[in-house]
Order: structure tokens, then sequence, then C-alpha cells
């Protein structure tokens, strides 16, 4: 009998950017990378690893706020087609999360020339809105967030 191998997914060209960008924005990271666990009808445990956890106390409110963010370099050949699979990665990641920790946000991290392209094209702009992907835009040179969608 072979033992059971774990592949993790390779870490995204940007992880290390919106990390940074995250922790100059106020974020604590928590989790890199945050592992969602869902167990099948068997009861055995499958890891399914999502870029980053991130929490942040906000004043105002005073509680806390966590997030778990799929980082996306779209590096292929067509940023609509990275797109689509982001999307379908972004969709399954929701449903687990609900079901793990529900408090938990998850957005999509993505270059605003990514971002730029994705509003650019009208059946990606339309599934945006329709699924309602929270998103975090971020510029990868300075490392900072320029938007947040939510």
């Amino acid at each position: 009998m072979s033992p059971k191998i774990k592949a993790m997914s390779r870490r995204d060209l940007f992880h290390d950017h919106v990390k940074e960008a995250l922790e100059k924005d106020g974020w604590k990271i928590t989790h890199d990378p945050y592992m969602l666990i869902i167990h099948d009808e068997k009861g055995n445990k499958r890891d399914y690893p999502i870029d980053l956890g991130a929490e942040v106390i906000l004043a105002a409110e005073k509680e806390n706020s966590k997030i778990a963010i799929e980082v996306k370099t779209f590096g292929g050949s067509s940023t609509i087609s990275d797109y689509h699979q982001a999307l379908g990665q972004y969709m399954d990641y929701l449903v687990g999360l609900q079901t793990q920790e529900p408090d938990r946000k998850l957005y999509l991290a993505i270059s605003q020339q990514a971002y730029k392209e994705i509003q650019g094209n009208p059946l990606a702009k339309l599934s945006v809105e329709h699924y309602g992907i929270s998103m975090i835009i971020f510029d990868p040179r300075s490392k900072t967030i320029l938007q947040w969608i939510r």
C-alpha cells in the first residue's frame, strides 16, 4: 500500500505582494495558508489551501473582521480564461467557508491590470456583479491595496 501524498498548490506569483499589502493596510495575517477542511461522506478529511487568512479589529465596531484571500496572478494566455477558472475556485471555497467558518469573508485578490481587463469584458463584468464576487484590487509594484470590492 502506497502512502497518500498531499499536493499543495503552488503559490501565485503575487502571493507575497498581497500579503505585504494587507499588512500595510492594518491586517494581521493569521493563516498562510488558510486551510479549508472538508470531510467526505466516510469522514475522511480533505484539505483545500486558500492562500491567506487575515483579521483586523475595527475600532469603530469593536469586533473582529476575518477574511480569507485567494490570490490570483492571471498569468495565462487569456485573462478571461484565468478569471473563469478563478471564479470556479472562488465559488467552491465560498461554499466550504460557509460550512467551516461562516463569519470569515472570502476575497479574490487580483492586480489592477487584471481587474481592468475583467471590467472590459461584458460577460466577466456581469458575472462579478451577478455572483457578488468580493475582490481586493492591488498594485503589485507598490504592494498596496487600491480598492476593496465587497
